[in-house]
């Protein structure tokens, strides 16, 4: 186990989203977190990142907390006008070990080079970022996260502006992290790739969590009853999760 969360409550002084959360993040596991806009996601993220701090309860690291945990913020808080290229900001992910006036090593070098050509922005490298468009700024920075290669791995809306295509393959990179033995929290609204990709879920509403595998957090009960589908949305997700199960076991389309 990395992480360990009990009677935790998200907020602010004199605001609190949600009370008496209780989770688990162990290497190698991907959790989803998923909720209603307002319901905790991104104040979770920045009080396991250390930004907030609790309301209320206690995150336990169960070892030393980790030197370097890799995040990616969403994209509405990053500002594109900071005057780098693609490769300056993939390089950021090494700054801590290099230290502040240090300059990249040719061990470093080959890390950022490496992390560009799996995020597919290899030939986008000396662009400006201003230039890029919302899939490239994305790929671009899933290009530091791997160059910081952080135990734990903490992601805000990866997904929201990038094409399918694009999620597909940034999601086998979070995978891949994974098979590594990465714990990430990746924070995510599409429920197919929660479905496919994540392990675990954390769903938030009602100014409450539930915690568990995906397939007991993630039915359209819950999601009705935590505020993030209508019954008529949970009967279609209802639907798809069955043709998504026939399909993985082989079975004929329903």
């Amino acid at each position: 186990m990395v992480l360990s969360c009990a009677g935790l409550s998200l907020g602010y002084p004199g605001h609190v989203v949600a009370r008496d959360l209780s989770f688990s993040l162990h290497p190698g596991e991907v959790t989803a977190v998923i909720g209603h806009n307002g319901s905790g996601k991104t104040t979770l993220i920045k009080t396991v990142l250390g930004v907030n701090a609790p309301a209320a309860g206690s995150l336990y690291w169960t070892d030393p907390r980790p030197r370097e945990i890799g995040y990616l913020a969403q994209l509405t808080e990053f500002d594109r006008r900071f005057p780098i290229r693609v490769r300056e900001l993939a390089a950021m992910g090494a700054w801590r070990g290099l230290g502040f006036w240090g300059g990249v090593d040719e061990a470093a070098r080959v890390r950022i080079t490496a992390a560009l050509k799996a995020t597919g922005v290899e030939a986008i490298a000396e662009k400006p970022l201003h230039q890029l468009s919302g899939g490239q700024l994305q790929r671009a920075l899933f290009a530091r996260v791997i160059v910081q290669n952080a135990p734990v791995v903490l992601l805000d809306e990866p997904f929201a502006a990038v094409d399918q295509t694009t999620e597909a393959q940034l999601l086998e990179l979070i995978s891949q992290w994974a098979a590594e033995g990465r714990a990430v929290i990746l924070v995510v609204h599409d429920l197919s790739s929660v479905l496919e990709s994540c392990s675990h879920a954390l769903l938030l509403g009602d100014g409450s969590g539930l915690f568990g595998t995906v397939e007991e957090v993630v039915t359209p009960e819950n999601l009705v009853q935590y505020g993030y589908y209508s019954a008529s949305q949970a009967a279609w997700f209802e639907r798809a999760s069955a043709r998504h199960s026939a399909k993985a076991k082989g079975g004929v389309d329903v």
